[in-house]
């Protein structure tokens, strides 16, 4: 299976924030400790513009960039994603988000007093990794998402290329991926198109394009029937000067 021959409007939002989100696992905060000691480098408010990539229901990446962050996009293909996220946004975050909050504002202290504050400056556009023009952004942040869309290596390597293209050169890029995770179900609903990924599959495919580039990963916990997969890949760098970041006209 391709990222086009599944239907990811139908993506099954409540099952997958049941499953994954509620609380937080090990993992996850394993990622959130990893990336705010990247944000911590930078100066709050020092990023003019930041891309969230296929951000779905999760909410914690948007949280993890909200201290630096002046204006965050999500970019996302799924009307069931786009649909939660709006509401988050417009009638304020689920609960289940707040213990998700309090954490990154230990690890993060420059963030807002509130989740509302540090989700305010987040907007939704309904759109897939195709249509991003290169070098829109200044930092761009990446969550699950690649290796969860695709069956076929090098279409996994063409999204990677085109996350990374989506910043200026020497932006910022931060990602986590799934971690030999393949195809997945979530509750007992259809199977989705997964790619399994470690640490060396995602160094060859940034190393390209990338400086400064570091990769890193995480056991993971334990996972449901279906979702197995053996920890996180986590990755921070700069995209290289000397890879072609032109707006397209």
């Amino acid at each position: 299976m391709r990222n086009g021959d599944v239907d990811w409007d139908l993506w099954p939002v409540t099952d997958y924030l049941d499953e994954v989100y509620r609380a937080i696992a090990p993992d996850d905060d394993a990622v959130l400790v990893h990336h705010s000691a990247f944000y911590r480098q930078l100066p709050p408010g020092s990023v003019a513009r930041s891309l969230e990539l296929g951000g779905g229901p999760n909410l914690y990446p948007l949280m993890l960039a909200a201290a630096v962050s002046r204006d965050i996009e999500v970019v996302e293909p799924s009307a069931a994603s786009v649909a939660y996220l709006e509401t988050q946004l417009r009638e304020g975050p689920e609960d289940s988000w707040q213990v998700f909050y309090r954490r990154c504002r230990q690890l993060q202290p420059e963030l807002p007093a509130t989740l509302d504050d540090a989700l305010s400056g987040v907007h939704v556009r309904r759109a897939a990794a195709a249509d991003l023009a290169p070098g829109t952004y200044d930092l761009a942040s990446m969550h699950f998402v690649a290796e969860s869309a695709t069956e076929d290596f090098d279409e996994f390597r063409t999204l990677c290329t085109a996350y990374a293209r989506s910043v200026r050169p020497g932006g910022r890029l931060v990602a986590a991926f799934m971690e030999n995770m393949g195809n997945y179900r979530i509750g007992d609903g259809p199977t989705w198109p997964g790619y399994p990924v470690d640490t060396a599959t995602v160094r060859a495919v940034f190393e390209p394009l990338t400086s400064s580039l570091t990769v890193d990963r995480v056991d993971g916990a334990p996972t449901s029937e279906g979702y197995e997969t053996t920890g996180m890949v986590l990755l921070t760098g700069r995209l290289s000067s000397g890879v072609d970041a032109t707006p397209a006209p």
